[in-house]
């Protein structure tokens, strides 16, 4: 799938998560989906602000963006005045949405790469965003646990939640935990890609702790859809 929201900002600042074919799938999602118009929007871990302007642009009543790096928070903020649209960007990590919860809509591409045991930060290039944007712990899921535990205050009722991250975090368990939430919890895209820098440089230790296939030169990205009852 191609977003039809091409005409957002999809740069990044220095020291800021620049958008990548996550970022564009879970926009997609939203879009087919239409789940964003008249509903109340949260984008957590929102970096350069892309999906949540596409939210605002996708017809969302109101938009809630947030990201701990002030960076990050900034450059949403000028993504969202070029775009023309109103986007509320607040400073906080993703727990601080309960704050302004319930939403209809929750969009989500957190970190989700599994960490190294011995800091490799130093062979990954600049350009590919600060390390606190894609490290997760040694399973990729220092994020999407809580996360996923979170949903039923995030949500109000009937409300979806759409979550993208890498086949190496363990999809299942995602599925898993929203399922023991009591949503209803479903692969609903992905889509192979080619290592980006942050793959390419754990390649080979994430093949030894079995989180890859030998010889694996693609990454399968997905989305996962939850519905509260």
């Amino acid at each position: 799938m191609t977003s039809a929201y091409t005409d957002v900002d999809t740069t990044a600042a220095a020291g800021v998560y620049p958008p990548q074919e996550d970022s564009h799938l879970l926009i997609d999602v939203l879009v087919a989906a239409g789940l964003a118009p008249g509903a109340r929007v949260a984008d957590l871990c929102t970096g350069s602000g892309v999906v949540a302007v596409a939210a605002a642009q996708a017809g969302a009543a109101e938009v809630a963006a947030f990201d701990i790096c002030p960076q990050a928070v900034a450059h949403a903020r000028r993504n969202a005045s070029a775009a023309g649209v109103d986007v509320a960007v607040h400073r906080g990590s993703w727990a601080r949405a309960i704050e302004f919860a319930p939403f209809d809509v929750v969009v989500a591409n957190p970190p989700y790469v599994p960490q190294a045991p011995v800091d490799d930060t130093d062979s990954i290039p600049r350009d590919a965003g600060p390390s606190q944007a894609w490290n997760a712990g040694a399973d990729g899921r220092m994020i999407l646990d809580p996360m996923c535990a979170a949903a039923p205050l995030l949500l109000d009722e009937g409300g979806t939640m759409l979550v993208v991250h890498s086949e190496c975090s363990d999809v299942h368990r995602t599925l898993a935990a929203l399922r023991a939430q009591g949503m209803r919890a479903e692969v609903v895209a992905q889509q192979l890609i080619p290592f980006g820098p942050v793959m390419t440089a754990r390649a080979e230790w994430l093949t030894r702790a079995g989180l890859l296939e030998p010889g694996c030169e693609l990454e399968r990205i997905v989305v996962v859809r939850a519905d509260a009852p």
